[in-house]
Formats: C-alpha cells, sequence, structure tokens
C-alpha cells in the first residue's frame, strides 16, 4: 500500500510514499494529510473467517490486507501492548444496553480512554522504526485530554523518542490533567497553553510545517512526528476496532453476516468516525454513521447543512471536554475521498483564510450518504446518564451524547454500536451531579460514585491524585516553540 495526499502534491515531496514514511513525517503538501492510495477490500469469506477471530488475529489479517512496509516482528510486538489492557483476551468489551444498542467500550487500556487502542501499539512501531534507522525524533501532541495521557504511556522511556505535549490549561478534567503533570519519563515534557485546543492543535500543525523549526530540531539530530490522529498510524488502528465489534455482534448472534448496523461516534478530531467510514468502504455492513457532538456543534452543521463556518462560533467549554473542538482535522480525509484533491485543497484553504466553507448541494448529498449528526447539552448528557444508571449501567459524558442520535435518527429498525471513548473516572464530577451529588473535588466524586453505585475506581486513577506534580509549564500560545526547543 502506498500513501497520498488530501490536497495534491508540491513537486518537492514524492508523489506517493511508504507507510513507515507516512507515519513517521506525518505532514503532506499543502498543509494536507497522507491517506491511502487505495484502501483493501474485504468480502463475506474475509467477515467469515474471522467471526471467531481474537483482536489480535484480526489485526493481523487486517495488516496483512494493507500490506504496509511494517516487520511482521514489529507488528507482532506491538500488538502484544493489548496485553496491559484489563482482559488481554477482550480488549473491547460489547456491552449490550438495548434490546438493539450495544456499547463498544474502547476505554480499557492503561489510560481509561479509546487512545489507548491506536496509541499504545502505535508508539511501539513508531519508536521501533527510529531505533531501526538510529534516527531521533520528537514527537508532539495536542490534546483536548485523552491523546496526551495515551501518547505519554505509549512513548515515555523511549530510547529514540521525546514528546511534547501540549494541553489548553483549564480545558481537560482534573484526572486527564493529572495523568499528564505527574508523568515522571525523562524523555516526555507536558506544556499548558493559555488558550483552546483549537489553539494548541493550530500550534502542532504549524510546527509540523515549519521548516525553520525542523531546522532547529536537526541541529539537535531531531526529526519531528506527530501522534495526533493527523498521523495514519493512529487512523489504522482505529479502523480494526469496527469491524471486531460488528463481528461480536455476528458471533453473539445479535445480527447475520452481511446484516447492516448503524455505528454511532462521539466526535471531536473526527479520527473515530474516520476509522468507521474507511471500514464501512472496505466491505463493513453499516448503513449510515451518526457523529455526535456537544454544543461546539460544527460537525452536526456540516453534515445536515453543508456549511463549515468558524466565522460566528467560539469554543465553548462543555462537560464533554474532548469534544470542544472546532477545527476538525480528519474531515479533510473524508473531503479528500469524496471530492479529490484539487476540492480539498480549495476548501481547506477557504478555511484558513476567511474560516468558512460551503459544499455545495451535490456535494451534501455524497457526504450524508454515509453521515448524519446531532448534537447535545450538557444537561442532556447528564440526563442520559442518569437514566442508564439506574437500568445499572454507568457512562461517561461523551458517551451519553450518542444516545440522542441513537433515539432520533436511525431511520431503520436496526441493531446499533455506540461507541464509548473514556470511562467514566475520567469526568466523576460532571457523572456524580448528574446521579443528584454534587462534590467538591474528583476524589469525592469518585469515591461516592464508587460506594453508591457499586463500581471499582481503577488502581490507575486512584493512585493519581497522591502523585507528584512534575509538569507545571503554562505559558502563552506564542512561547511553544521557545519552550520545546529548551526540552530538546
Amino acid at each position: 500500500m502506498t500513501f497520498i495526499e488530501t490536497r495534491g502534491n508540491d513537486g518537492v515531496k514524492p508523489i506517493e510514499t511508504t507507510f513507515s514514511e507516512a507515519i513517521l513525517s506525518p505532514a503532506a503538501s499543502f498543509g494536507g494529510l497522507y491517506v491511502p492510495k487505495e484502501l483493501p477490500e474485504l468480502d463475506f469469506n474475509f467477515f467469515q473467517k474471522h467471526t471467531q477471530s481474537s483482536y489480535k488475529e484480526l489485526c493481523r489479517a487486517l495488516f496483512e490486507k494493507f500490506d504496509v512496509d511494517i516487520d511482521e516482528g514489529y507488528l507482532n510486538e506491538a500488538l502484544n501492548r493489548y496485553d496491559l489492557f484489563d482482559d488481554p483476551k477482550e480488549p473491547v468489551p460489547l456491552t449490550k444496553v438495548e434490546d438493539d444498542a450495544f456499547v463498544s467500550e474502547l476505554w480499557h487500556g492503561p489510560t481509561r480512554a479509546f487512545k489507548d487502542m491506536a496509541l499504545q501499539p502505535f508508539g511501539y512501531i513508531l519508536s521501533k522504526l527510529a531505533e531501526k534507522r538510529g534516527e531521533k525524533y520528537l514527537i508532539m501532541a495536542a490534546t483536548s485530554g485523552d491523546t496526551g495521557p495515551a501518547t505519554l504511556e505509549s512513548f515515555k522511556d523511549a530510547s529514540s523518542v521525546k514528546v511534547a505535549c501540549l494541553y489548553p490549561d483549564g480545558g481537560t478534567s482534573d484526572v486527564q490533567r493529572l495523568q499528564m503533570v505527574t508523568e515522571d519519563a525523562k524523555n516526555e515534557k507536558v506544556i499548558g497553553i493559555h488558550g483552546n485546543f483549537d489553539d494548541a492543535q493550530n500550534a502542532l500543525k504549524n510546527l509540523l510545517s515549519s521548516d525553520s523549526f525542523k531546522a532547529k530540531l536537526k541541529e539537535s539530530h531531531t526529526e519531528l512526528s506527530a501522534a495526533n490522529s493527523v498521523n495514519f498510524g493512529r487512523i489504522i488502528f482505529q479502523i480494526i476496532y469496527h469491524i471486531y465489534s460488528y463481528l461480536k455482534l455476528v458471533s453473539r448472534g445479535e445480527v447475520s453476516l452481511g446484516e447492516p448496523v448503524y455505528l454511532v461516534v462521539p466526535s471531536g478530531n473526527f479520527g473515530n468516525a474516520l476509522g468507521g467510514y474507511y471500514a464501512k468502504k472496505m466491505g463493513l455492513p453499516v448503513e449510515k454513521i451518526l457523529i455526535a457532538s456537544n454544543i461546539n456543534n460544527i460537525l452536526t452543521e456540516l453534515i445536515t447543512e453543508g456549511r463549515y463556518d468558524l466565522t460566528d462560533k467560539s469554543l465553548v467549554q462543555t462537560t464533554s471536554p474532548a469534544m470542544d473542538i472546532l477545527k476538525s482535522s480528519n474531515v479533510e480525509r473524508v473531503l479528500f475521498d469524496k471530492f479529490g484533491p484539487e476540492r480539498t485543497k480549495v476548501l481547506m484553504e477557504r478555511l484558513n483564510e476567511s474560516g468558512r466553507y460551503e459544499l455545495t448541494s451535490e456535494e451534501l448529498q455524497m457526504l450524508r450518504e454515509d453521515f448524519d449528526a446531532s448534537f447535545s447539552s450538557d444537561e442532556e448528557g447528564k440526563e442520559v446518564i442518569a437514566e442508564y444508571a439506574k437500568k445499572g449501567y454507568i457512562m461517561d459524558p461523551h458517551t451519553a451524547t450518542c444516545f440522542k442520535a441513537y433515539n432520533r435518527l436511525r431511520k431503520k429498525s436496526l441493531k446499533t454500536i455506540i461507541y464509548s471513548t473514556a470511562e467514566w473516572t475520567k469526568f466523576s464530577p460532571t457523572v456524580c451531579e448528574a446521579l443528584g451529588h454534587k462534590a467538591e473535588r474528583d476524589q469525592e466524586a469518585l469515591e461516592w460514585i464508587s460506594e453508591n453505585y457499586g463500581v471499582e475506581v481503577p488502581k490507575a486513577i486512584a493512585e493519581l491524585f497522591e502523585k507528584p506534580i512534575i509538569h507545571k509549564t503554562v505559558i502563552d500560545k506564542e512561547k511553544i516553540e521557545e519552550e520545546i526547543l529548551k526540552f530538546i
């Protein structure tokens, strides 16, 4: 498999590149992203063969289909990272919450969020590629709360890699912040910025495409890469769990092989939804992907109205902070797939220059063939949390946004997979409030929910409150480059 660029080629970069090159150097021409030139096709026989496969077996089979230039030994070792999950034999449990609705729990890894599904194996592969080349890399990550902890966990103490992690000060949950600022690995630097996630992500993209920054890194014999889902190394692992969750429904007799389902995906930067879209294109029987947002509902407007307009919006902090995003990077990969590189370049340039773009009616119709969308307020989310807690299921506020889409957007009576992207423990004060108790601190909220609802707080979360704060840096976004270069 080779990779091409979403905004076309600038005549400097190779017209096509390998998977390993695309993940080591994810900045494409004109500020674009790398995408597969072609996706592999999965037929009925493939799905039938893997109905009873373990998660690792399915991963290996899909990588064989993708035919990427990754050593089989590296891949096997990378997949062994799933042994760190709650149940190595079942890293992605599928829980039935309604007769026709199943929650795919993507958060059973070390940092209790879905980013572990991709970042645990991806981190190993990237580190080994750098080691094999005898190169040193700076991995940059911008986080709205979950990418940061997962990146730090994946790359900690890697000999060939340093990590600089940017997060919006005050824009994450306390647990998410503690997961980052208590990290004591010597090869990692956590930087809070005065601003929001879009500011952090824009800084990351600007540095990835900055020749002067790269030149300064080279003086320290360091190359630059990224751990955000701008990196296709993340996306390839985010395709797999959509296929696995569907096959679990088949193996349980909930659907017949080939019977379509709905996918409901809580979305901020759109990487999780993109994984579902690619799985659908490859042959997974998906009726439609339903996108769930919070009141920062830029994705709802795009998918229902064809308008991506930042000019009348400012980012609002919500109780689902991982989705407090206005510039959703992976939408670009869908635009490329639907409309090609020339149109994608035009749309992205309009967004950068004027803060908005608009699809034609024909383009909107093409987008809506695969997607629909809705958004929930904080209060609507809390009502969902309370409703399902009474039924014995505790969920976080991001997962809660999915149920409005589940209830209102389905046009057919089909089974539905809802993706749960974080454990409730990362947002315990919000969950606690939804359940009728006001907690002043995270620890109090965790203890109250655990005692009153009989759910366990994982050791990794409970221990955070006793750890010393290592990373105290909080700066203006203009000083990010200077701070990173000091760290290097």
